[in-house]
């Protein structure tokens, strides 16, 4: 392309945690990648330049193409990290547990919470501008108009304008963000209109990710580990739930009696009276009353039936489901990339809106990252002590595999955006054998034995096989919802069924046809076109990328048989998994 034409690009910048860059150009999402895939470090912070050099690398542009860039998030705290790179590495490393707290950590935590609560001012903007535009020089751009957007309104904008929906309810909840750690909005006519700010004082994330520390997890990250903890909790009735008087939903709005450090000194006396789960179990409870009480009171208020999601609150599956079952709600769509990881996107589709009028978003698959040819993968492969071969039918090997009992990595296409692997870097196994559950939390993934794992299904067998009525499934088809699985069919999802009897699916059409093939061989044998996917890493870091990750999470997992692209490539060292 001429290095020196501009078209009606955009490019969106995350530098928070989970730290990416998407590119737009007119109604298409035409790449996007988070940080995290290259530098190998889960949710990786800080300036995405490696995603910023992949997004011009991967569609052959410069620097000089690009007129527009858009970034998310201009408050106190978002700008000091700017100014101050340290500071944000250091939250990193305390937040991943890579670094013990000392006694000055409480008072940086206290102040983290009283200055993330600051709402963007001008002296906050003018400073973001001035650093972002000094990284941006550092790598080749010169002349370009940079925008800052709301953190929740990136949220809002991705949500409501990739949901397929004419006129909705658009609600986004967080951890905090410009000052606010909520929204709500109507998404009518192509226009957005805010009716309620939810201030980041009072925050349904933030009790999360309290609910997370306590339990000695990583917050920002293990969330999902709670809400599965409390699925193995007796149930107990909110009479007898004291985190329920912590925080409360009262009309638009979340009310609390404390502030974000007292909140959390109010919840550690609750969890030291009670066992892991339980505790647990009421946090689940208490987001969940809280936040259907929001949306059914928002519902009320504008009179909409149908909601759009973003958020990393909206990470939270169950929750996903029970708003899904209020009688309030016709359809829901929560942004696939519902985290801050998935601003970069939600920024530039908001700039994209503003400077060019582009207001809807076909999202057919989320497969936006970079992908591989034969010679880039034959130059891995050489590096490492493998048997290979290259395979007209690869589908079909990896289906009689998976039928035999083995548990294989399966690479190919463009990578994923977001949190779920949907078939392009997956690790998969059949669906109906509960003991691969062991082997894979255990043995292989390294995780803690009560998390579920989730299936992809083929669509037109969803139906048959979960509780799917009065739900338009199209709107959910990215592992973004529970759903509860049929009685008939229990016993043959066991691999991928919650104790509580939901799963979390991926809902296969036309969208990957390779991964399509691979489950109608398996439709074939079983009668159900169903796998057991969970993303291709070990637990702790990010999913893969190129071949190279590939491969060397082939020789720490001990798998035997790597599906990449074309070859079928097999580990000499495969432990008896």
């Amino acid at each position: 392309m001429d290095n020196n034409l501009k078209e009606n690009y955009v490019l969106g910048i995350w530098d928070g945690h989970d730290a990416g860059s998407a590119l737009i150009k007119d109604d298409k999402i035409i790449f996007a990648v988070n940080e995290e895939r290259l530098t190998r470090r889960k949710l990786e912070v800080g300036f995405p330049q490696l995603s910023i050099l992949s997004c011009l690398e991967y569609t052959n542009l410069s620097t000089n193409n690009i007129p527009i860039i858009a970034v998310s998030t201009s408050d106190p705290a978002k700008t000091l990290t700017r100014i101050v790179p340290n500071l944000k590495e250091e939250y990193y490393l305390i937040r991943r547990r890579k670094k013990g707290p000392k006694k000055a950590d409480s008072f940086k935590k206290w102040f983290k919470y009283r200055f993330t609560e600051l709402k963007p001012n001008y002296i906050s903007k003018f400073l973001s501008k001035i650093h972002l535009k000094k990284q941006l020089k550092l790598i080749g751009f010169k002349n370009y108009n940079i925008h800052l957007v709301d953190h929740h309104t990136g949220h809002a904008q991705a949500a409501s304008r990739c949901s397929g929906f004419d006129r909705c309810l658009v609600l986004t909840l967080d951890g905090l963000g410009d000052g606010l750690s909520g929204s709500i909005s109507v998404f009518k006519n192509e226009q957005l209109s805010f009716i309620n700010k939810i201030p980041s004082k009072i925050s349904m994330g933030i009790f999360f990710e309290h609910v997370t520390n306590l339990m000695n997890m990583r917050e920002l990250e293990d969330e999902g580990k709670v809400m599965a903890l409390a699925n193995y909790a007796y149930p107990v009735d909110d009479s007898q739930n004291p985190l329920l008087d912590i925080i409360k939903c009262v009309g638009l709005d979340f009310v609390s009696s404390y502030n974000s450090t007292q909140m959390f000194n109010e919840m550690k006396k609750i969890f030291w009276r009670n066992p892991s789960e339980q505790f647990a179990y009421m946090a689940q409870r208490t987001l969940e009353k809280n936040v259907l009480c929001l949306v059914k009171n928002a519902a009320k208020t504008t009179g909409l039936k149908n909601i759009a999601l973003a958020g990393g609150v909206f990470s939270n599956i169950k929750l996903n489901m029970k708003i899904g079952e209020l009688p309030e709600i016709d359809n829901y769509y929560v942004f696939p990339h519902m985290g801050d990881g998935g601003l970069a996107i939600g920024s530039a589709i908001d700039i994209n809106y503003k400077e060019f009028g582009i207001g809807r978003y076909k999202l057919p698959d989320l497969y936006l990252g970079p992908n591989f040819n034969d010679n880039q993968i034959y130059e891995s492969l050489k590096k490492y002590p493998v048997i290979y071969d290259k395979s007209v039918d690869s589908s079909k090997k990896a289906a009689e595999l998976i039928l035999s009992g083995e548990i294989i990595l399966w690479f190919h296409g463009k990578s994923e955006i977001g949190p779920r692997a949907l078939g392009n870097r997956s690790i998969l196994a059949k669906p109906n054998d509960a003991r691969i559950k062991d082997k894979l939390n255990l043995a292989l993934k390294k995780r803690v034995w009560y998390q579920p794992f989730c299936p992809s299904i083929l669509i037109e067998d969803a139906s048959e096989l979960l509780y799917t009525e009065n739900l338009d499934i199209n709107y959910n088809r990215f592992m973004t919802a529970g759903f509860k699985v049929k009685e008939k069919h229990l016993k043959s999802l066991e691999g991928v069924t919650n104790i509580d009897g939901t799963c979390r699916p991926q809902f296969v059409g036309n969208e990957n046809n390779r991964y399509r093939d691979l489950l109608c061989h398996i439709k074939s044998a079983l009668g159900f076109g169903v796998l057991l996917n969970t993303s291709f890493n070990v637990h702790g870091e990010p999913m893969v990328l190129s071949p190279d990750d590939a491969l060397k999470t082939l020789f720490k997992t001990g798998v035997r048989y790597l599906f990449l692209e074309d070859f079928i490539v097999e580990n000499p060292d495969a432990k008896n998994l």
